[in-house]
Formats: C-alpha cells, structure tokens, sequence
C-alpha cells in the first residue's frame, strides 16, 4: 500500500471516528440522564465497534485494544445480559477522550502517542466482570421528570439535557461558589491529572493553556483539524452545482464565440445568462458550505457535563435553533468562544444546589442556547440563571488588577462597568484551576467574536441570571457591501455595519457640522454624531469634483457606538468576495480584507471596528471607561427632567450646569474685583471668596467682549462658596438630557443636545478642585 494511500485511509479513519464518538458521547450522557433505548446502545456499540475494526485493519494495535477492551463491557449492555449503571457512566466517558486523543496523536504524529491507559483497559474489564456476575444495578427506568428529551429528539426543535452530577469527595471539600460571572469568590476545584482524559473531555476556553498574551495568537493562527476540514455534502447538490459549472461553460464559451464576431445583441444575451448563472452557482457553492450550528452544540452536552461535575452543580442544559445554518467557517471561529462562555456560565454564573435552595431557586440551573436568524445575521443567545454580576465587584477587581481607577471607576455607567468583563486579564480567581483564573478569557471571546464581523453583547439581573447575545454573519466568504470612493481610491464597507446614508446639500454642508473638542459632529435627529474623514484618516487627498459641495455621511455602528463616515462619492451596492490581506498588511486593523472589482481593480474592505479606533471616533476609553457625571441624570428623554442653567463662556461655547449647583446669581462691577495671593477674589456676604474664571481652566479660545460688570455663578458647600465667571447667562431650562459624548477634557463631563444645540456640560466640582484645592480641605467639608 502507497504512502498516500495510507496517510488518506488514516485521514478518512479519523474524521469517521471523530464523528462516530460524538453521536457516543449524546448517546452516553442520555443513559446517565435516565434515558435508555435500545437503538442507542446498539449505536453506541457499533461507533466502537467500527473504530476496533478498522484501527485492526490500519496496525493501530493501541487503539484496536482499548476499543476491544470498551465493546467487550458494551456487548454485554447491548444484548441484555447487564445493565447501565451511574458507575459505568464515567469510564465509557473516558473511553472516549482516549480515543479521542490517540486520533490527535495520529494525526499530528502519525502515531498513537506515549499515552498509557492501562488503569482506564482495568476499569473497564472490572465492569465487565461485575456486569457478567450480575453484581450492577438493574438497568434504569425512564424518569419523565428527569430525562428531559422529548420522545424523539430528532424531531423537536428543543433539545434539553439535565446534567446531575455525582460529585467526587475532594470536590465537594472545595469552597463554595458564590453568585457571579466571573466577580465573585469561584469554587476553588483545582485541576486533577486525569492520564486518561483527552482534550475534548472538558474543552479549555479560548487561548487558556497558558496566561501569556503569545499564546492567543498562537492558536489563532493554528492550522485546522483534519475533521474541521473535512465537511459531508449531499450528492444531489453536488450534482446541481456540477451541472451549473456545465451551464457556465456553455455561457463562456457563447460569450467568447460572440466577442470574436462582435454581435452585440448575442453578446448581451450571453451576458445576462452568465450573471444568472453565476448566481445560481454562487447560491449553490454557498449551499455546500453551509452547517447546521448543531454541529458545535452536540458537543455543548458533554462539556456542562464535565464542568458541573468538577464544580459540584447541577445544571439543565436547553437548546433551542440547532437547525440554523451557518457558513462552515464561521461556525468554527464562533466554536471555542461559544465553549468558553457557556464553561463560564456554569462556573460564574450558576450557583451552587444549596445556595440556590437558600435564595428560593430550584437546586438545578438552567443554562439555556437559542440561536436564530435575522437581519441577514445569525443570533445566538447564552442565558443562565445564576446570581448575575455584581457590578461593584466588577470595579474592584479591576481597581485591584490596575486596570482602572479608584475615581474612575465611581463614574462608570452601568453599561461601561459591566464592559470592564472584556478587559485583557481580568480575573477574579484566586487560583489556577481547570475552568478558572488565567486572566485569558471574555477578552478573547470578544476579540474573536468581532474577527468575524460580529458583536457581542452582556446584559446581567443580580441574583436573577446573565444574558450574553452575540450576532455574526452568515458568512465570510461572499458579503453585501456598500462601495464608496475617497481619494480617489474604492473601498468596500460591510452592509451589516451600515445603519443609513445622508447627504448634505450646499449651505447645510457648511452650517451642520460643527466642532466639538476639536472632532466634528453633526447632530443627527438630536443625536451627535462624531464624524471621521475617509481621505483625512488614511492620508489621501480629496477629490473635488467641480462645484459640487455635498457631503456624503455614511452612518455606521461599531461596537454599540455610532459614527459618521465622510466619503467623496457614493456609488453602489454589491456582493464582494472577501480575499485575505497578505501578511504584510494583517497588522493593520483598519481593514478587514480585500475584493477585486468588475474592473479588475482591487478595493480594500474597511474594517469598521478597527476603522472606528483607528480614527479615534470610538476609543477603548470612551466605550469602557469614562462615563458621564452622576450630577448629570443622564436619562434618554422620556425619564425624569431637570432644571439646567444655561450660560455662555468664550465667543461660541455654550455651557450648562444642574441649577442645583448654583447657589445664586451675582453681578460684580470689575472695580469691586480684587486680587489675594494667585487668585481674584470678591468681598461677599462677610466672607472672602475665590473667583474663577472658566474659560482659563478650560483653556478656550476667544472671550466675549468686556463689559464693566461679569456675571458670577456662585457654587456653594458647607459654608463656603466659590464664584465662576462665565461670559453671560442665558438662561434656565429644564429638560431630560442624555450626555452623547463624554470628554476627555478636565472640568468637562461631555456634551449634550439642550434647546436643539450641542451644550457642554460643566464639571463643577472638578473645576473648583482644580482651581482652589483648599476649598474641599476641611473635616465637614464633602466634595
């Protein structure tokens, strides 16, 4: 036998057998979950029984005797003469990841590996023993109230498995695992050397074989395996799309014939048939690419299996949507982040049986998978119902871990602190185990989520579960794009990141945009818009074209943010085929690829989380860190109002400050206006007090014209009292605002939309720090 024969024979044997120990694997967890046919056992004994056979066939002598050793013990199961027992259920398991991990042996080595199961083969044929002396447990009933599948679960959209575990001794010694995901004390289970465990038998999440930050990109570059290579394909469509090849031949052949006579009219008509018939053998080829995303999920069983045994839970896991299709390449790069989310779930999440007893829930949680499609997207939803995440916690660990500070962390909105999960090594362990504590974790899932063009998103109800939505594409290789030109140059923008275009004619090109902290915006049906130049942000030089003075703004959504995209022109939708970057160019995180145009000219795809960041329209700091001042409401128009007083400061900035910060109104002449020390001051109800002017601290440019009387907002604390100096007060308001862009700027908490113009928001407190540090050193005094 050829060498290439025999490397493809191995190749077939390990995909066969991958497939084969996957059905065993559902199969098994069904008898541990009390449900027992006779068609799974016999399914279960053949997936064995195959893969002894053809190991025997192919000199695998190890796997052929570990196999031998798992169908003499299944034999006995399938013909009747013992019975499945709880005790059986983890060796048949274990059975498993050995095989498992010798066909990754042979795949990366060509041999079975070093591996010695020798206790694995004495349990097995101890079991045997026992089984044929009659010693086990009779086989057990089905129990509707525990065995949850529905009668045939091939026919139900809804998959549910409970997983009820029979914990070992040293972890039920273990410290018990309070609420949370991922901020609160963990069950300290630590990892146990099981020789005779594969990789599958509880997966690692993403990048977690090692802490480093190396590690990541290593496996992300990682080739895959033979079985994520290999995908079955109906053979009536294959012959459909062979058949369309044929029709595509015909149509070339056609198109050629007709360009060498140049017949117009024969010509056209070859065309139309070629555009059809590529879309039908684009549809086609698509078709053979596409997956169930049950596909992933049946191995999801196994791993709340794993897991809630090693941390002593219980846990109900349901599946809803496994027939929604995606592109095989996307299920793949969503496989490890999904695995790592739901061994999170359970770890974080989910409490433990007596916790929850003593909070009111039932002592098994519900871990629930909804996956389904809309808007062109696939959605897919990991819900528990655990104790939810402590926010507070979450800022703690943070402030501890360095990654954030004590004062700015007071000021996280909810949504900016429960972002903080995503921070590159955040943990909250104490300890290295095999589920927790590596600081490798949600910040990879996120980063591998959005390689594919997706978004995830977490929503938490302390003491009443988590929520985790993440949307990708349905593919990667063929998308809608919405093609644009700047600088002379095309480039292609990803249509599920398009929310809507506008374009500004003449006078309201000029009058609409304005500047803010030096970044234009445009206010957008009352909401800013921060807008980036295409040309400006990569260095290209804008084409005029004639008179015309519009601006093109493309409106798109990066990471929950909206921002504007200003291009030269606007030309086109179509469907692109997505060509990676070469090596040279992968760093650069403004684009996501590249296609090649009707023309034969090259278009680069923009990226547009990483164009967002590139351009600083969307900061890390802006989306996870600073949030606006709680002295501001911050509601969304429909909540509570508040009264504002509006003022004027420099020649066109227009300031505002809650009307409770402002004790009284004064007018001072400027002859009353006297200096002590650094600071002007003003003789003021029996006191000396401090004036400030704020266009000095907020470093503006242009004042307004002098008058022989300034206006003074008077802010007062404890006693004590401070002027701010303003240009002129305009006047009291009150309106529900909602601050859209933060600042970065000291003294500013960010901006807003009051009176339809955009309105700086004043940090009182933080200016009068700044401007007299000893205003707030006193022992009454509270800043």
């Amino acid at each position: 036998m050829s060498d290439d024969l025999t490397r493809q024979l191995t190749n077939d044997f390990i995909v066969e057998s991958n497939e084969g120990l996957d059905a065993y694997d559902r199969h098994i967890l069904d008898f541990e979950n009390g449900k027992f046919e006779a068609e799974a056992m016999n399914n279960v004994f053949r997936a064995i029984h195959t893969i002894k056979g053809t190991a025997g066939c192919l000199g695998f002598s190890k796997i052929e005797k570990i196999a031998h050793t798992g169908e003499n013990l299944m034999m006995l199961l399938r013909d009747g003469e013992a019975s499945v027992s709880q005790a059986m259920i983890s060796p048949l398991l274990e059975l498993s990841d050995a095989l498992r991990s010798m066909m990754s042996h042979l795949e990366s080595s060509g041999s079975e590996g070093d591996e010695d199961y020798g206790p694995l083969l004495d349990t097995l044929e101890s079991l045997r023993e026992t089984a044929e002396s009659g010693e086990i447990e009779e086989k057990p009933e089905v129990d509707e109230g525990f065995g949850i599948f529905e009668e045939d679960p091939q026919a139900s959209e809804v998959d549910e498995v409970s997983v009820e575990t029979e914990v070992e001794a040293d972890a039920s010694a273990a410290a018990e695992t309070d609420e949370g995901f991922g901020v609160f004390e963990e069950a300290e289970v630590e990892a146990k050397e099981d020789p005779a465990k594969g990789p599958s038998a509880t997966p690692e999440p993403v990048g977690a074989k090692q802490p480093e930050a190396e590690t990541r990109a290593a496996d992300a570059s990682a080739s895959p395996s033979i079985a994520n290579r290999s995908i079955r394909v109906d053979v009536g469509l294959l012959d459909k799309v062979m058949n369309m090849v044929g029709e595509l031949v015909l149509a070339r052949n056609q198109i050629v014939a007709n360009t060498e006579q140049f017949d117009p009219t024969a010509l056209q008509t070859a065309s139309q048939r070629l555009n059809i018939i590529t879309t039908e053998l684009q549809e086609g080829v698509m078709k053979t690419r596409m997956q169930q995303i049950g596909s992933i999920w049946a191995t999801l069983p196994r791993v709340v299996r794993d897991v809630s045994t090693e941390l002593g839970k219980k846990v109900r896991l349901v599946m809803d949507g496994q027939s929604t299709e995606l592109d095989r390449t996307v299920i793949e790069a969503i496989k490890d982040p999904l695995t790592h989310i739901i061994r999170n779930s359970i770890d974080h999440g989910i409490e433990k049986p007596e916790t929850r007893a003593q909070r009111g829930k039932a002592e098994e949680g519900l871990l629930s998978l909804r996956a389904f499609h809309e808007g062109g997207q696939v959605n897919i939803e990991i819900m528990d119902d655990g104790g939810g995440i402590d926010l507070e916690r979450v800022k703690e660990k943070a402030i501890s871990q360095g990654m954030i500070g004590a004062e700015r962390a007071a000021k996280l909105s909810p949504r900016e602190a429960i972002n903080l999960i995503f921070l590159p090594g955040l943990s909250s362990a104490e300890k290295v185990s095999n589920v927790s504590g590596r600081g490798v974790g949600m910040d990879v899932v996120r980063t591998n989520v959005e390689k594919t063009g997706g978004s995830i998103d977490l929503q938490t109800q302390p003491g009443e579960g988590t929520t985790i939505r993440i949307k990708i594409p349905l593919t990667l290789a063929i998308i809608p794009a919405l093609i644009v030109s700047s600088g002379g140059n095309r480039f292609a923008i990803p249509q599920v990141s398009l929310l809507e275009l506008v374009r500004l004619e003449g006078e309201q090109a000029e009058s609409s945009i304005e500047m803010l902290y030096g970044v234009p915006v445009y206010r957008l049906r009352g909401q800013i818009l921060p807008l980036a130049y295409l040309s400006n942000s990569l260095g290209l030089e804008k084409v005029v074209n004639g008179d015309d003075d519009s601006v093109n703004i493309i409106v798109l959504e990066a990471d929950g943010r909206q921002f504007g995209l200003v291009v030269d022109e606007i030309n086109d939708t179509e469907e692109i085929v997505v060509k990676p970057l070469s090596k040279q160019l992968k760093d650069i995180n403004a684009f996501a690829g590249a296609t090649i145009m009707g023309d034969g000219k090259v278009a680069l795809i923009l990226d547009v989380l990483g164009y967002a960041e590139h351009s600083k329209v969307v900061s890390e700091r802006n989306d996870r860190g600073y949030a606006q001042d709680e002295r501001f409401d911050g509601s969304e128009g429909d909540g509570d109002r508040q009264s504002l007083l509006i003022f004027e400061v420099g020649s066109d900035r227009k300031m505002a400050i809650p009307l409770a910060q402002a004790a009284r109104l004064e007018e001072f002449s400027r002859e009353s206006i006297e200096r002590t020390g650094s600071h002007e001051v003003v003789q003021y109800r029996g006191q000396i007090m401090t004036l400030l002017r704020v266009s000095d601290f907020l470093d503006l440019d242009g004042t307004a014209e002098e008058t022989d009387v300034v206006q003074v907002i008077v802010y007062s604390e404890d006693g004590r009292s401070v002027g701010l100096i303003v240009d002129r007060i305009s006047d009291i308001v009150e309106e529900s605002i909602a601050v859209q862009r933060e600042s970065s700027s000291q003294g500013l908490v960010g901006s807003a939309v009051i009176q339809d113009k955009v309105t700086e928001l004043l940090d009182v407190p933080d200016l009068v720090r700044r401007g007299d540090p000893s205003f707030y050193k006193c022992d009454t005094c509270v800043a």
